[in-house]
């Protein structure tokens, strides 16, 4: 006989068979003995009578614990008062793999930073195994709708000679007789691409900040998704990729795995319209001063995180909608590579992209006009040395270009309505935390 998944044994009823899970429960009684079993599945009851002749498998069960890993040969049999499918395995054999120690040092109501440094425990969950299952076809659907567009997918070096976004945020490293930087994103090596040729590219990998704020959105390493585009002409087509692309996603996950983000979070996978609402930063400033919001200082010209909830809450109520790019940003705190307006050099054409008040995108066309990149260089208060080899990529020809960087995490958080990202990712790292 082959190993058989719990949710296969429904068409076995009266079918001896094997199956290899985990202990949830056993519970001990004068006559019988119960086992809650469980595989990446479901779930399972199984029962022995602890009759004559059966002492050895009587005793075996009886020494088992919550989490071990078992190898059990029973009889599937109808039971209707079995809540689990209404069937139930009559034991058989069992054959300890492995005894977990009792009891469990993680508790049903454990702090989330206890669940974290027993992170393996808490991930047996059902639930946050749904995360990583929401995570992979996220990331398949993403593979598909860039390949049946032509996509070249890249992977850029983590360890850089100068900073790749400003001189914030930067982890420092060892490299052997130099100081190294660790990437804040693969954006010169997006741009290196276009200026290669290489056209439409897409990058899955990590990146790293050295960010020390502790709130639920911000973490130190996370997973960013990185597209690219040449030949285009303005940050209105890499909008109009982007919402097609997170539309073809999410009506893939909802048609793959939407009953069971409702069962076990209780969150419907809600199809966006197309097209997602735009709005200037402009716009939204008058839209938050209308709704008696004001912007904190240090955000001016920018988003804080409750404008960024007031204004999604004031596109819902208009648009009915949980998406919205916020376009056109100052220049004065967007990157120096932002292309500007040709009729107003104080604006940029950038953009974020807002789900339910979360910002999950930055994006923008790049400037790649050589002459003109490196005086927005100056203007920044930067100096053209320590990244002339980004610069050198704009000497010899390059198409205009544009792109987007995404953040998986924030997506998994929002898609199943989780607060806080330390339970989006599988190991999180923050600025207290670099274990397990």
């Amino acid at each position: 006989m082959k190993t058989i998944n719990v949710n296969d044994l429904t068409n076995l009823v009266g079918q001896s068979v094997i199956i290899e899970a985990w202990v949830e429960t056993v519970r001990n009684q004068k006559k019988m003995q119960f086992l809650i079993l469980r595989d990446n599945t479901g779930q399972i009851q199984s029962v022995n009578e602890k009759l004559a002749g059966r002492e050895k498998i009587t005793a075996v069960i009886s020494g088992l614990t919550s989490g071990s890993t078992i190898r059990l040969t029973g009889r599937v049999i109808e039971n209707s008062s079995v809540k689990l499918g209404g069937i139930e395995i009559a034991v058989e054999s069992v054959e300890i793999l492995s005894l977990a120690e009792a009891p469990l040092p993680l508790s049903d109501g454990a702090t989330l930073d206890n669940r974290l440094d027993w992170r393996f425990l808490d991930l047996r969950k059902p639930a946050n195994r749904l995360i990583f299952m929401a995570q992979t076809v996220a990331e398949q659907a993403m593979r598909t709708f860039w390949q049946e567009r032509g996509f070249i997918e890249i992977h850029s070096p983590k360890f850089m000679e100068a900073p790749s976004e400003s001189g914030a945020e930067l982890f420092k490293v060892e490299y052997f007789d130099k100081t190294a930087y660790l990437a804040q994103s693969p954006q010169f090596y997006k741009q290196m691409a276009m200026a290669a040729g290489l056209d439409r590219i897409f990058e899955v990998g990590p990146v790293f900040r050295a960010n020390p704020s502790f709130t639920s959105r911000h973490d130190t390493e996370f997973t960013s998704v990185d597209v690219e585009v040449s030949w285009i002409d303005s940050h209105e087509e890499i909008m109009k990729l982007e919402e097609e692309w997170l539309h073809y996603i999410l009506t893939t996950i909802k048609e793959t795995l939407g009953s069971d983000i409702e069962r076990l979070y209780g969150v419907e996978v809600v199809i966006p319209k197309l097209p997602f609402p735009r709005v200037t930063m402009e716009e939204a400033y008058a839209i938050l001063k209308r709704s008696k919001y004001t912007v904190t200082r240090a955000a001016k010209g920018d988003l804080d995180p409750g404008g960024e909830k007031a204004l999604a809450g004031y596109i819902q109520n208009e648009f009915g909608h949980d998406f919205v790019f916020v376009k056109d940003y100052p220049a004065s705190v967007r990157p120096f590579y932002h292309m500007r307006h040709a009729d107003n050099s104080g604006l940029t054409k950038s953009f974020d992209l807002l789900w339910k008040g979360l910002e999950i995108t930055t994006g923008a066309q790049r400037e790649h006009r050589y002459d003109i990149l490196t005086q927005q260089v100056l203007e920044k208060g930067l100096t053209l040395k320590p990244i002339q080899h980004y610069l050198n990529f704009f000497k010899f020809g390059c198409p205009p270009h544009g792109g987007y960087g995404f953040g998986l995490s924030r997506m998994l958080m929002i898609l199943l309505g989780i607060k806080n990202v330390r339970e989006a990712t599988y190991v999180y790292r923050g600025p207290r935390r670099l274990s397990p």
